[in-house]
């Protein structure tokens, strides 16, 4: 019996989409995880295998000098350690891969005029909120909103007045029926994009950031911005008027 030769080495992008199943990520990670090594063997000029402990230090420092902001600093940081510590098992590599401390800022916060004058705008733009690329359920006489299975991989509970879930009800008989075609009944989604499936997260920024120009309001919102607005008038509302004063803002 001949023996076999044997099989050609899998590349290091083929090996670290591999792993990611065996470590349930998200679908966004391995995206990202991929696009840090590109750019790590785009600086270094040559396999990604032949990393020493200074090329580590190095590419560290080139991106504080070039002017990379913290978080892209730190998501390229987190990809590359990913392909030391799991796919090249380079615990010595790993170990030198360090974190910086982003700093903590007060978030922007709308005032509710500035609120409805931006949900006005947005059914000129057809949509009539944003959500997560998740499934939704009506929870009944709670009066919430179950987001199964949302960013983290978390079910959440959404507060759902009346009157908004008066407005989802008639949307959902009013949305465009050409989605549907071939989609079950349980699968369909309430605010349809491409091919009956969801909205993405740019589409909805997008949709937000254009109502918003349309309102007047010049802040640099984003829909963290609702989120952070929502919170903070919330708590507004439930602490006493002695507590208010040099409030820390919710994030």
């Amino acid at each position: 019996m001949t023996k076999q030769p044997p099989a050609p080495a899998a590349s290091l992008r083929a090996r670290m989409i591999a792993d990611r199943p065996a470590r349930n990520l998200g679908p966004a990670s391995p995206t990202s995880r991929l696009r840090a090594c590109k750019r790590f063997a785009s600086w270094l000029g040559r396999s990604l295998e032949t990393v020493s402990p200074d090329d580590v230090k190095h590419l560290q420092l080139h991106l504080i000098e070039t002017g990379t902001s913290i978080c892209t600093r730190n998501q390229t940081m987190t990809g590359v350690k990913f392909l030391f510590r799991v796919t090249l098992r380079r615990h010595d590599l790993a170990a030198e891969v360090f974190r910086l401390k982003e700093p903590v800022k007060v978030p922007l916060v709308l005032s509710r005029n500035e609120v409805r004058r931006i949900l006005a705008m947005a059914p000129g733009l057809k949509v009539g909120d944003s959500v997560p690329e998740a499934r939704l359920r009506h929870g009944g006489e709670q009066k919430i909103i179950r987001i199964v299975q949302a960013k983290g991989r978390k079910d959440r509970n959404m507060m759902l007045p009346g009157d908004i879930l008066g407005l989802l009800r008639e949307w959902w008989t009013e949305r465009p029926a050409s989605q549907n075609t071939g989609v079950p009944g349980p699968e369909r989604v309430l605010f349809p994009g491409y091919r009956g499936k969801h909205l993405s997260a740019r589409q909805i920024s997008r949709l937000f950031k254009q109502a918003a120009r349309a309102a007047g309001i010049t802040k640099p919102v984003t829909l963290h911005t609702l989120r952070h607005s929502f919170a903070t008038h919330l708590l507004d509302d439930l602490r006493p008027a002695k507590h208010k004063k040099g409030k820390k803002c919710a994030s």
